[in-house]
């Protein structure tokens, strides 16, 4: 079954065209990663898919939904982690994943609160004030809390961005563990991260999805000897 579904996806600003005319398919329990360069339409697109903001034309169908007319039950579905740490810098680890447990309503809550502490193995940070924790474990707790309310799809924005080498390796691993159970739309400045990483992965330039396919598609399609080449190559039209 599908996850997201686009259709001339097309976002205007002015004169301006952000995205221009995507169409785009992520089956349900795909890892699907967004590349392209600043200014490419990734970000414009992501807001998109996340009801965040509204096509200016086109088509989106999350889970068979309409964007526009089941806004709301697609809300429910979904749930977004972005760029910026997510968590209260003033309350405990613990006091953040109950704070939000209550947000969303949560009826198991402890059950749930439990079950991150766990995937996240959040137990040595768990009485720290979220402000005093390294980058790496704020990442990990932030990503925790938009699993609070078991969502359908997860929009992970540049996750591992400014990390050093170990944490991003383990925030992979947690990535990486959620594969299969949940539907996930990365976005990643980090060319190694999105090859290990994805089911399949979309490349945009100028507001258009150039190409799609697994890495290893890629590379072949770019008649490149990696992946980081196989992008420049692509991105840049370097590949015609």
């Amino acid at each position: 079954m599908l996850a997201i579904q686009t259709g001339n996806l097309t976002k205007k600003y002015k004169e301006i065209t952000a995205v221009d005319g995507i169409n785009l398919k992520i089956n349900q329990g795909e890892l699907f990663s967004l590349l392209g360069t600043n200014g490419a339409g990734k970000t414009t697109t992501i807001k998109m898919l996340s009801t965040l903001i509204l096509p200016t034309d086109g088509k989106i169908k999350i889970r068979g939904l309409d964007i526009i007319k089941d806004r709301q039950k697609i809300k429910e579905l979904l749930n977004v982690s972005p760029q910026e740490t997510a968590i209260a810098p003033n309350l405990s680890v613990k006091e953040n994943l109950e704070f939000m447990a209550g947000v969303y309503q949560i009826s198991k809550r402890q059950e749930k609160i439990n079950e991150l502490i766990e995937i996240f193995k959040l137990d040595e940070v768990l009485n720290q004030k979220a402000k005093t924790l390294s980058g790496g474990w704020q990442r990990k707790v932030s990503i925790a809390i938009s699993l609070i309310n078991e969502p359908e799809i997860l929009f992970l924005d540049e996750p591992t961005l400014g990390l050093d080498v170990i944490a991003r390796r383990e925030l992979w691993t947690v990535i990486e563990n959620l594969k299969g159970k949940i539907t996930i739309i990365l976005t990643t400045h980090y060319m190694e991260e999105a090859e290990s990483l994805s089911d399949k992965i979309g490349i945009m330039s100028k507001g258009k999805l150039i190409a799609v396919g697994t890495s290893g598609e890629l590379i072949k399609r770019a008649n490149a000897e990696n992946f980081e080449d196989a992008f420049v190559k692509i991105a840049t039209g370097g590949e015609l």
